[in-house]
């Protein structure tokens, strides 16, 4: 049995329906993640979740137990919001001590699960700092902290990292992964960004308009989608017509055809589809080529091993498919 299942939940405001019979489940300790454009539902769902948003119908149990009738407070839920949402008069400390207290928890034992969880998060140096003191990624750091302090049953993360940098976010998505892992936490997390749900997801739930397209692991997301919009939202993918596949592969095809940039290497021009480059953007380790070849765009991923190995804009080059990977969608 899974430890946290939902079943044929609806949400929506007025004629204006948000997610329509939604289910998916989650195992003891699983990361999951909820992943899609904005305006997709995901974070009216992981609100619904926590008792902030009413359910128009359906269930959420965890171990067994319907929540949907308790309020949030009884629900043993820890949730980690995108704005932090720290109380600007209390300390690092008082901000992470306060879901304690309002537990009438003795004062000795919030303290030293206090100590516990700043020195988890490594905040324990700023205790007794406010949140104007802080960091961003710092007080991201707190709110987790706080949230974990409860010892909750379920932990959600609605969209934790979008406001910090590149760098911060890293070390952080890194960091609540670990500490999730060694907590042994089950976990839901919200982002529209599909770097953060490859790299720190056990699996992944896809929404789209509020229903849910595609639910799988990291991996057969990224290497199966299972319609366009997975296909386009996930990876990237060059998405061609049967027309366009046909003249590309020689190969006849029923539908749309999806394939992977780094799927199709760049070679001599005489060895292999004849094409040219368009322009290319740098990606850090990797180059991304736009190539016309007959009559056709594509988007091309090539590691980025030096300077000179930089193909210009205008370049005659030739292109060789993986048909292994091409992928027919919906």
């Amino acid at each position: 049995m899974s430890y946290l299942q939902v079943t044929q939940l609806n949400k929506s405001y007025g004629p204006t329906q948000i997610f329509n019979n939604i289910d998916f489940s989650a195992k003891e300790g699983e990361f999951v993640t909820l992943l899609g454009p904005s305006g997709c539902g995901k974070s009216t769902l992981l609100r619904c979740l926590a008792g902030l948003t009413s359910v128009d119908s359906g269930k959420i149990l965890i171990q067994g137990q319907d929540i949907v009738p308790l309020p949030p407070q009884q629900r043993g839920i820890g949730m980690v919001f995108q704005s932090y949402a720290l109380f600007p008069n209390m300390t690092v400390e008082a901000n992470v001590a306060f879901g304690l207290k309002m537990q009438r928890i003795p004062a000795s034992e919030v303290h030293r699960r206090v100590g516990e969880v700043l020195e988890l998060v490594e905040m324990n140096d700023y205790a007794k700092r406010y949140p104007h003191q802080l960091s961003g990624g710092q007080c991201q750091r707190v709110a987790l902290a706080r949230s974990l302090v409860t010892q909750p049953r379920l932990l959600l993360l609605d969209e934790p990292l979008s406001a910090l940098d590149a760098r911060i976010r890293k070390h952080l998505r890194e960091q609540i992964r670990r500490i999730q892992r060694e907590m042994n936490l089950t976990a839901i997390f919200v982002t529209h960004d599909q770097e953060e749900a490859l790299t720190m997801s056990d699996r992944i739930v896809l929404m789209n308009k509020g229903q849910i397209v595609q639910n799988a692991d990291a991996e057969t997301l990224y290497t199966e989608p299972v319609d366009a919009f997975a296909a386009g939202f996930i990876g990237s993918y060059n998405l061609l017509s049967a027309e366009q596949a046909l003249a590309l592969t020689g190969q006849t095809y029923t539908g749309r055809v999806a394939i992977r940039p780094e799927s199709v290497t760049i070679c001599a021009a005489e060895q292999g589809i004849p094409a040219k480059i368009l322009s290319h953007s740098l990606l850090g380790n990797v180059v991304r080529y736009r190539v016309l070849a007959h009559g056709v765009e594509l988007s091309v991923d090539v590691l980025n091993r030096s300077v000179a190995s930089l193909r210009a804009d205008g370049s005659d080059i030739g292109l060789q498919l993986d048909l292994v990977t091409l992928r027919e969608v919906a």
